[in-house]
Formats: structure tokens, C-alpha cells, sequence
């Protein structure tokens, strides 16, 4: 992993986090993010070293060298990150005090799979994507 880019954590089970995954592939014109499912070989390491449990993640992360987000701040970083109107957005959800966005933030990651569902299987990246994921 000696790619500078920043890596997204996320839960390739959850519906929710997975639809955020394809949308940053989607959206990322400039190949700035990488991807890694904390169900991955990858993942689950990087899970570990940012004390995540992997068998029951609670949050997405953000990981660059030297700095790691989590919360509300990795998904206001990753929306930041892909520049346009994704930036301004990012900026005005981030005049919301980061307490009451960690919080809903929260709530949302402990009811996610009843809230969007849970795959049986990790989604899987498109053929062109598959160099962003680890």
C-alpha cells in the first residue's frame, strides 16, 4: 500500500455504504480515492490498526498518510474530495456542529442494515474500478 491516495474503509455488506462505494467510483474523475471493504484481506487490516472491529464496523474511515477520519469528518472528506458541487455541499454540512452530524452519523451506522439492508455477498467493482479497490 505504498499509494499516497487516501483510502476509503468501508462495509461492503451494508446496502448503504456500498451505494456510497459505486458513487465514488462514479464521481471521482480524478482517481483521487481508493477503496478497501473492511470483509477484505486489506480491509480487515486496516480495520484492526484503526481499531475497528471488522466483524462489526460502526464507522467509515478515511485513511491518509499521516491523518485518519472517521464519522461524519470521513464522509464530509470523501464529498470534499471529489470536488464540484460535492465540495459545496461538504462545506455548508460542515456549519453543522460536528456533535449533532456524529451523532446522527451514529445513528444512522447502528441501523444501517435495518434502515437499507445487508447483501449476502460483498458488492463488487466494475471491471474498469478494480485497480481502486484493494
Amino acid at each position: 500500500m505504498s499509494d499516497d491516495r487516501p483510502i476509503i474503509l468501508f462495509d461492503a455488506l451494508c446496502v448503504l455504504c456500498s451505494a456510497n462505494a459505486q458513487f465514488v467510483l462514479r464521481h471521482d474523475r480524478r482517481r483521487r480515492f481508493r477503496l478497501a471493504s473492511i470483509q477484505g484481506e486489506a480491509g480487515r487490516a486496516l480495520a484492526l490498526q484503526h481499531n475497528v472491529d471488522p466483524d462489526d464496523p460502526d464507522t467509515i474511515i478515511i485513511v491518509e498518510p499521516g491523518c485518519i477520519q472517521r464519522d461524519s469528518d470521513a464522509v464530509l472528506a470523501i464529498y470534499d474530495g471529489l470536488g464540484g458541487p460535492w465540495r459545496t455541499l461538504a462545506a455548508a454540512a460542515r456549519l453543522v456542529p460536528r456533535a449533532l452530524r456524529d451523532s446522527v452519523y451514529r445513528w444512522v451506522a447502528r441501523n444501517r442494515y435495518r434502515l437499507f439492508g445487508r447483501r449476502k455477498t460483498c458488492w463488487l467493482p466494475r471491471p474498469e474500478d478494480r485497480d481502486r479497490l484493494l
